[in-house]
């Protein structure tokens, strides 16, 4: 079937609109953006993906102080945190996010780089070359998280799964900022081991209007 050219075009507008270095800024990926070091990119990256929903002022404040919490050096903070450190960090809100989910993940996000070779082996290795998308992956990293010992039970809400019938817009966004990598340089391409064509465009509601207008 030939595309429509008039939706093309309307499609590719809205992708140079947003695909470009001067969008950066006033949306949260502006956050992994202030640092240069893989680790401390995907730590952020994850972090205020996991909060991101609201205004975006709102979740770029609060992903603010987030990075002040960790010190300005996520994956240091995340290594060598003392017991200090966290008194600090139980103290933060955001929606329905607060310290508990925070210490939470904090807690398991260590565990993975001390055992776990990481964030991006967290998701990709329950991932397969056959696999057409990231499904596996994310539903992977949620098991891995509840059987951890930092799992709290309130805090699996922020941790979606596709096995719950999530849509997990989310974490799909925090792949693909990981992910995708063009010469546009809004995302970052750092991961190697997911492919972007496994890469997933949840259909929540809000798509799926759209979609159906178009």
């Amino acid at each position: 079937m030939k595309p429509d050219p008039k939706i093309k075009l309307l499609l590719e507008t809205g992708y140079e609109r947003y695909n470009r270095p001067d969008f950066i800024s006033n949306d949260p990926i502006s956050l992994p953006h202030l640092f240069k070091k893989k680790e401390d990119i995907e730590i952020i990256g994850f972090f205020v993906s996991i909060i991101a929903w609201g205004q975006r002022k709102s979740i770029i404040n609060s992903g603010l102080k987030m990075i002040e919490l960790m010190q300005n050096a996520p994956h240091d903070f995340i290594l060598h945190h003392t017991e200090n450190d966290l008194k600090k960090c139980s103290k933060f809100v955001h929606r329905t996010f607060n310290g508990d989910d925070f210490l939470s993940l904090i807690g398991f996000i260590q565990s993975l780089y001390l055992n776990n070779g990481g964030l991006e082996f967290a998701f990709s290795s329950h991932l397969k070359k056959k696999d057409n998308n990231v499904g596996p992956a994310i539903s992977g990293f949620r098991k891995l998280f509840e059987n951890s010992p930092y799992f709290v039970d309130r805090t699996k809400k922020h941790i979606a799964s596709p096995d719950k019938g999530s849509a997990c817009k989310r974490i799909n966004m925090y792949l693909r900022w990981m992910v995708r990598k063009d010469d546009k340089g809004v995302d970052f391409g750092l991961w190697k081991t997911i492919r972007m064509d496994q890469l997933v465009c949840p259909l929540d509601v809000h798509v799926l209007n759209q979609a159906k207008t178009l």
